[in-house]
C-alpha cells in the first residue's frame, strides 16, 4: 500500500481573504478552494485537508459544507475542540477529524495537543464524532504519554507533529527523527492508524523515511509555495513521486 497523501489547502483561502474578506459573494471571488481541491484530487491526493478555525482566519464554514458535497476523495477536517466547531464538524460528517491545539495569536498550528491533560474533554469529544461516523486522529508531539492518551481517549489515528524535525537538521533532526520512530512504532503497537504532518517538503520527506508504519502525510503550505511556480498539479505530482519511495 502506497503512503497515502493528504493537501491541506487552507493558505489557498489565505490567499482569497487577503482581497475577498469583506466580500465573500462576490462574482469574481478568487481563487477558488473548490477548485484547488479537485486539482489536488486530480493530481493524486489522497484526502483533502482544512482547518476551520475559530476566528475563520481562512477557511470558513461555506467551504466545508462545498467541499464535503463536491470533492470526490475523503476530507479531513482539523479543529480544536469547542462547541461552535464541534457542532459543524458532526453536520458535516467529513470522513476524518483532526483533532489540533489552537491559539489565536499564532499563524500557524506550532506543537501537538496535550491529549494527555484533557483526557475526559477529548473522550467525550471523539466519542460523538466517532459514532457520528467520523474517524478521529490526534495532532500531538511524538511523546510516549501523548500516544498512549490518544488510544486511551479512543482516538483512532495519531498525527505526528512534524514541524521540529522540519525546523532542524544534522544531529538535531536525527534526535526527533529516532523521537517519531519511537512514537510511531508504539502507535502501532497500541493500533493507531500513524499519520504525520508540519513543516513537509519534497526536500526533507527522505530523512522522515527512516519513521516506520506511516500511512498519511499532510502537507499543505510547501505544496501552495510550489503551486506558485509550477501549479498544483505538478506540485502535488512532484510530490507523490518522492513519497513512493517510502517502505513502510
Amino acid at each position: 500500500m502506497h503512503l497515502h497523501l493528504g493537501v491541506n489547502i487552507d493558505h489557498v483561502a489565505t490567499l482569497r481573504q487577503a482581497r475577498y474578506r469583506t466580500l465573500p459573494d462576490a462574482h469574481n471571488v478568487e481563487p477558488s478552494v473548490l477548485a484547488a481541491a479537485l486539482e489536488c484530487e486530480a493530481a493524486g491526493a489522497d484526502s483533502i485537508t482544512v482547518h476551520l478555525r475559530a476566528d475563520r482566519r481562512h477557511i470558513q464554514d461555506a467551504d466545508v459544507f462545498l467541499l464535503r458535497k463536491k470533492i470526490g476523495t475523503r476530507m479531513n477536517l482539523e479543529m480544536g475542540n469547542t462547541p461552535e466547531i464541534l457542532d459543524i464538524a458532526l453536520q458535516v460528517r467529513p470522513d476524518f477529524v483532526c483533532m489540533v491545539p489552537e491559539q489565536r495569536e499564532e499563524v500557524t498550528t506550532e506543537g501537538g495537543l496535550d491529549v494527555a491533560g484533557q483526557h475526559e474533554a477529548m473522550r467525550e469529544t471523539v466519542g460523538r464524532l466517532e459514532a457520528n461516523g467520523t474517524r478521529v486522529s490526534m495532532f500531538i508531539d511524538p511523546e510516549e504519554a501523548q500516544v498512549r492518551a490518544s488510544a486511551a481517549v479512543g482516538a483512532s489515528m495519531i498525527e505526528l507533529h512534524t514541524g521540529t524535525f522540519a525546523n532542524h537538521i544534522g544531529a538535531k533532526r536525527a534526535a526527533e527523527t529516532e523521537r517519531l520512530r519511537r512514537a510511531a512504532q508504539l502507535g502501532h503497537e497500541l493500533g493507531l492508524q500513524v499519520n504525520a504532518g508540519h513543516g513537509l517538503t519534497t526536500a526533507n520527506l527522505p530523512d522522515l523515511f527512516a519513521v516506520p508504519h506511516l500511512h498519511e502525510l499532510n502537507i499543505g503550505h510547501s505544496l501552495v509555495a510550489r503551486a506558485i511556480f509550477t501549479g498544483l498539479n505538478k506540485a502535488v505530482t512532484e510530490l507523490r513521486e518522492v513519497m513512493g519511495r517510502y517502505t513502510p
